[in-house]
């Protein structure tokens, strides 16, 4: 009797380890967030600097990567003062349309808090340049401020309205943004972006007008706020309070 409980238990710990197996397969094999979790261990991928991966037959400049890498790290670090995000972000530089594929993205940054926090960028060399750099770097060092918990109450408007802070293309300037909402006569509210399935849908077009309104919302904050009112928000979203009310 003992050692046919002892087999069912075998058994049943043997079809566990198997579940888990499959399940990491499938997660660093074929679920993007995992597969740019391995990059730094892959064969397909070299390392070039502190963070910066790309693959190995990139056809671009490696110079030119870190060069434009440096220079976004150094005007997000004048938008907060000082980073924290660069020792838990892992930047990922692709040309290979296959392994663009695998990593899910091609100018997007994602977050995981599980088990560490860590931060995943991957840039194609079609979208290789200091402001999209900048943007997605800005993505990583508001989350390194934030607990899950705080992290989960931001909405989409707000985490895209501060990438663009440090996002200088013309097409979310201030003067494209009043000559698309007619001074602000169409603008968008900020409840009608709250959710990434709001913020995403459509054309292309579409998230470009829904980025420049997010851009100019956050930014009229941030000039009666400032800095410190930044750092405020985030604070007060880790102790546990409501974004809406923190906001205002």
């Amino acid at each position: 009797m003992k050692t046919k409980r002892n087999r069912i238990i075998l058994s049943c710990v043997i079809a566990f380890l198997l579940l888990l197996t499959a399940a990491a397969v499938y997660i660093f094999g074929f679920y993007p967030a995992g597969y740019r979790m391995t990059v730094p261990y892959r064969h397909a991928f070299e390392r070039i600097a502190d963070g910066i991966y790309v693959n190995k037959d990139y056809a671009g400049s490696r110079e030119e990567i870190i060069r434009l890498t440096d220079g976004a790290k150094e005007r997000d670090r004048e938008f907060f003062g000082e980073l924290l995000c660069p020792e838990d972000t892992v930047i990922i530089i692709c040309d290979d349309d296959k392994l663009l594929s695998k990593l899910g993205g091609d100018h997007d940054t994602v977050t995981w808090f599980f088990p560490v926090k860590k931060h995943y960028t991957s840039v194609s060399d079609e979208y290789l340049n200091i402001d999209i750099l900048a943007h997605e770097l800005t993505h990583a060092e508001l989350h390194t401020r934030m607990s899950l918990s705080a992290y989960k109450k931001i909405p989409t408007w707000f985490d895209e309205g501060v990438a663009t802070q440090n996002d200088y293309r013309e097409q979310y300037s201030e003067e494209e943004w009043v000559r698309q909402t007619d001074n602000g006569k169409n603008a968008l509210l900020p409840e009608d972006m709250d959710t990434p399935a709001e913020f995403y849908a459509g054309t292309a077009e579409d998230r470009r007008f829904r980025y420049l309104n997010a851009k100019h919302e956050v930014a009229g904050w941030l000039e009666t706020h400032g800095r410190e009112g930044l750092f405020e928000l985030t604070d007060r979203l880790n102790g546990g309070e409501d974004f809406n009310a923190v906001y205002g």
